[in-house]
């Protein structure tokens, strides 16, 4: 049985981060399947389902990888992730910090903290 420093690091699935060849059309598109729009860029939007989980569109134009998104805490636990990961930790223009690093297989995954006035 595997100890706790053995544990890279533990969040709850927040989103998925997928390519689209048209931001807007797809935005309408899962608007019709019952999400939100909760964030529009010209090189992402992120949209809610229900319950609150988010599909991040990545238009071409985007500079952000397809990935997984863990949502921690507290930003101490994204602090000592970032830590364990050797990697830095970059705040966002919608209020959200976060780093990427490698997932299973070498895919993608975004460790990411919503402070507590998060879409206040």
């Amino acid at each position: 049985m595997k100890n706790e420093n053995d544990i890279r690091f533990t969040g709850t699935v927040d989103h998925i981060a997928v390519k689209c060849d048209d931001l807007e059309k797809d935005v309408e598109e899962y608007k019709r399947l019952g999400f939100t729009l909760e964030t529009l860029y010209e090189d992402w939007a992120m949209m809610r389902d229900a319950r609150g989980f988010g599909i991040a569109l990545l238009p071409p134009n985007s500079k952000h990888p397809t990935h997984l998104g863990l949502k921690v805490e507290t930003l101490e636990e994204l602090e000592a992730a970032a830590a364990r990961e050797n990697r830095p930790i970059k705040p966002h223009r919608d209020g959200t910090s976060s780093f990427y690093t490698k997932g299973v297989g070498g895919n993608a995954v975004e460790l990411i903290y919503y402070p507590e006035d998060y879409g206040k």
